[in-house]
């Protein structure tokens, strides 16, 4: 993908820049910040901004309100930490549009930032509204984008406020674009791509886009069942994933013919009711009560042998129940595995950043992308509205 003007041909100092940022952090039962590694990716930015002389206003959604004020949802939280991470005060504009944040943006030094209430609060930002985009618009002179997790999304405050003023790409944004394009333009042969979770019709797209493009596919996670039902495997008393039989086919065809190599498991880590500890199951002996939750030993081997030599390697999804410790040995041993191979090694999507950092593989990745969505859709070959409405370099 071409690269997006970014913040050094930007006019900062003095001048009132909106900032779309992506601040949907995960909280805990106390509405506290359990995971702040999305604001600390926006400091380059931030303090490039700050650095310039510029006069920040940020914008992000938290959660879903649904176009209404909530204040489970409100970004207090979110600017305390911002706060203590950018070593100054952030205050918060109780409304968005409103005359609060006009004023307070208006009384911004250089240097100073201000953040806007729940973009989400206000139903023109999911419905893309002309007149609240418009209304966004007139709070600032310039506006970046630096929302990578949102750049997917036809919202006002990405695609809306981007037609209305100068518009640039944050730092964040420009590598995101930068590394993940190194899976779609130019890839280093062998490439391996690693795929977990939970459903086959969620992942369809982003499987089918790697047909022809992999070398080969690992699939693991209860996304690996309709697979082996597909082979005739009986899983005991796993849920397989119904519907999906002309899918599976189907994708199995295109990578057969397009050359790509489908890698499914050998062996089970799994559950029965009544015993205490996981047992490992070969895929000939499921027993009638099992549940399947986690790839087997014979099958990490099987997929460490298939990840040497490769060149290239993007991960998506656990391959077994990963938040319980009983079923993490998979996903953990082959990434950790993966961290020993070299080469580009990609994580993106979802929760794959919290996994990584919980069983200690993050080492393994030479980019760990902030995008969920954005960043399948991304490495997909999808058009993302957020990005195509920036002006190229």
């Amino acid at each position: 993908m071409r690269e997006k003007r970014g913040l050094g041909s930007a006019p900062l100092k003095g001048r009132r820049v909106l900032v779309r940022v992506d601040f949907n952090v995960p909280q805990d039962a106390n509405g506290q910040i359990a995971d702040d590694r999305r604001i600390v990716e926006a400091l380059p930015t931030l303090n490039h901004l700050r650095a310039a002389g510029a006069r920040s206003i940020l914008m992000s959604h938290l959660g879903r309100p649904d176009g209404h004020r909530d204040p489970r949802f409100s970004l207090r939280p979110v600017v305390h930490r911002l706060s203590a991470v950018l070593g100054q005060p952030v205050p918060l504009a109780d409304d968005i549009v409103g005359i609060h944040a006009i004023e307070q943006s208006t009384r911004l030094e250089n240097g100073q930032f201000l953040m806007l209430e729940n973009l989400r609060f206000h139903p023109g930002e999911e419905a893309n509204d002309p007149a609240f985009a418009a209304q966004l618009s007139r709070l600032g002179e310039l506006f970046v984008e630096d929302a990578f997790g949102s750049v997917h999304r036809a919202h006002a405050s990405t695609v809306g406020v981007a037609k209305r003023l100068p518009s640039f790409a944050g730092l964040l944004v420009e590598r995101e674009i930068r590394e993940l394009s190194r899976l779609r333009d130019g890839i280093e042969r062998p490439y391996a791509v690693i795929v977990g979770g939970a459903k086959v019709a969620d992942k369809l797209p982003l499987l089918t886009s790697f047909c022809g493009r992999a070398d080969r596919i690992l699939l693991g996670g209860a996304l690996a069942f309709p697979f082996l039902a597909a082979r005739g495997v009986a899983l005991g008393a796993t849920r397989v994933e119904a519907g999906q039989e002309a899918n599976v086919a189907e994708l199995l065809n295109a990578a057969r013919t397009a050359g790509t190599e489908v890698v499914l498991p050998t062996d089970l880590v799994v559950e029965r009711p009544g015993r205490p500890d996981p047992e490992v199951v070969d895929l000939k002996r499921v027993p009638a009560d099992a549940l399947a939750r986690d790839i087997g030993p014979a099958t990490r081997a099987k997929f460490l042998g298939s990840l040497d030599g490769t060149r290239t390697c993007f991960w998506n999804g656990p391959l077994g129940l990963a938040e319980d410790e009983r079923f993490a040995v998979g996903t953990r041993e082959v990434l950790a595995g993966l961290g020993r191979i070299p080469g580009y090694h990609v994580a993106a999507g979802g929760d794959s950043a919290r996994v990584a950092q919980e069983l200690g593989v993050s080492g393994s990745f030479a980019f760990i992308s902030t995008g969920g969505g954005a960043a399948l859709e991304f490495v997909e070959g999808a058009e993302l509205p957020g990005l195509a409405v920036l002006p190229d370099a």
